[in-house]
């Protein structure tokens, strides 16, 4: 039974991490059009799918790491490649708390019924490349984390 467990948790984390890289590509990519309704509306279903896949990631990853799959806790905590990877996704999360707040914003002053400030979309649109490119680098370093390449001893 384990086995299928950490099956469907690998399968969660791969299908949130590709997801999440949709999400984002199709985010800054609206951001960069007209923010009419429609074009928010893209812009907000993006943005959707990308916290639906990072609260995915986050969950799926806590559960490998943490929740007796193939792997103990150990193998992670003691692994370099680890620690770099959750120093990108640290870094990923808190350049995302910009477009995470000024979306929010966004979407309280539609449902108030006003046209939001879209002036920051371009910053926003860039903040979004660069979580991209730290997924992308994410993505480089998860091989090398699984192989124990820099293992800490």
């Amino acid at each position: 039974m384990t086995v299928y467990l950490a099956a469907l948790a690998s399968s969660l984390h791969v299908l949130s991490i590709s997801t999440g890289l949709g999400a984002f590509f199709f985010r800054a990519r609206f951001l960069r059009q007209p923010l009419d309704d429609a074009g928010l509306g893209r812009v907000f279903a993006a943005d959707n799918v990308a916290g639906i896949a990072a609260l995915f990631l986050v969950g799926s990853g806590l559960w490998r790491a943490f929740g007796g799959m193939e792997k103990a806790s150990t193998f992670y905590t003691s692994n370099g490649m680890f620690w770099v990877k959750m120093g990108l996704f640290a870094a990923m999360f808190t350049l995302e708390c910009v477009p995470m707040v000024t979306l929010i914003r966004w979407r309280i002053a539609k449902k108030k019924g006003r046209q939001p400030d879209v002036s920051r979309a371009r910053v926003l649109a860039r903040c979004t490349d660069v979580e991209l490119a730290i997924a992308l680098l994410i993505i480089l370093v998860a091989p090398l984390m699984v192989r124990g390449v820099w293992l800490l001893a």
